[in-house]
């Protein structure tokens, strides 16, 4: 640059996305758009918050977990599906949706069992080498009030919604530590805050998830992994469909919002926890219409 000219300068924290729509941002040469056009970005230039970042998402075969794993494949990221039984059905739905940027795969496993869980991370790493994200939404219920549980009531929904989390997360800490990067979430619930009625089983479980990853959190810091929870309301999907429908309308009346939640709308929070979550671990969000607060 000549001595004594000057150029305007660009906010480096100008939103990209905005310089292109708006056209003509001040300090930006505006000529090469016609007048009245709209700049716009290419679709196979936008950016992608997760391009070439692997996800594994726990029992993603519906509901959350398949919300949460298309949503974060939206943004660029290859991904791991599982599933317990069905494998079939859940890679024809796989090959029946919508062109994703990055890859994906279906592993049948058990992610209660810790040697399933082997087997899942493995196929895993073969496939893509690495794992950058982990997401632990595997769960089921067996809804029953303390005096009629019986012990096999109790000990599934344990192992199945707390013990996986365990067995999921430590297999998945040493590639993330290794490369110095991890994002991992939890998918608790708000019964896990609140306690419910004939849910002892799945509340000590949920319940535990997020003290799980309060102290998680605080081991793996240093290592720029973070660990979050989220505690999803009442969502609309299958295991709410078979509420009577009496008692879902108590539900609904107990929500500020006035409706169940859908499960794209936890698949957002979990998306922003990894897409721009860098600064934040240890904590529990609740996406539940007000419910609970």
């Amino acid at each position: 640059m000549e001595s004594g000219t000057s150029q305007p300068l660009r906010d480096p924290n100008q939103n990209a996305a905005a310089l292109w729509a708006d056209g003509s941002p001040t300090g930006l040469v505006a000529d090469r758009v016609p007048a009245g056009e709209r700049r716009r970005t290419p679709p196979e230039t936008q950016a992608l918050p997760l391009k070439d970042r692997v996800a594994l998402v726990t029992g993603s075969s519906r509901g959350i977990g398949r919300a949460i794993a298309d949503e974060l494949m939206r943004q660029g990221a290859h991904c791991v599906y599982n599933c317990v039984s069905s494998i079939d059905a859940l890679q024809q739905l796989m090959f029946g949706r919508e062109a994703r940027p990055g890859r994906s795969v279906a592993v049948q496993a058990d992610v209660g069992d810790p040697q399933q869980c082997q087997r899942l991370l493995d196929r895993a790493l073969e496939e893509f080498g690495r794992i950058d994200i982990l997401v632990n939404n595997a769960g089921i219920t067996r809804d029953r009030t303390l005096r009629k549980m019986t012990e096999e009531d109790w000990l599934k929904v344990v192992n199945a919604d707390l013990n996986s989390v365990f067995f999921c997360t430590r297999l998945a800490l040493p590639p993330m530590i290794e490369r110095g990067y991890g994002r991992i979430v939890n998918v608790s619930s708000i019964i896990g805050q609140t306690g419910n009625v004939g849910q002892a089983n799945y509340a000590a479980a949920k319940a535990g998830m997020i003290g799980f990853t309060k102290s998680v959190a605080r081991e793996v810091a240093r290592h720029g992994i973070t660990v979050n929870a989220v505690c999803p309301g009442f969502i609309d999907t299958d295991m709410l469909a078979a509420v009577p429908e009496d008692a879902r309308q108590k539900i609904i009346g107990n929500i500020p919002l006035g409706r169940f939640g859908k499960s794209e709308e936890v698949a957002a929070m979990v998306r922003f926890l990894v897409c721009e979550g860098a600064w934040i671990t240890g904590q529990q969000f609740n996406v539940n219409g007000g419910m609970h607060m």
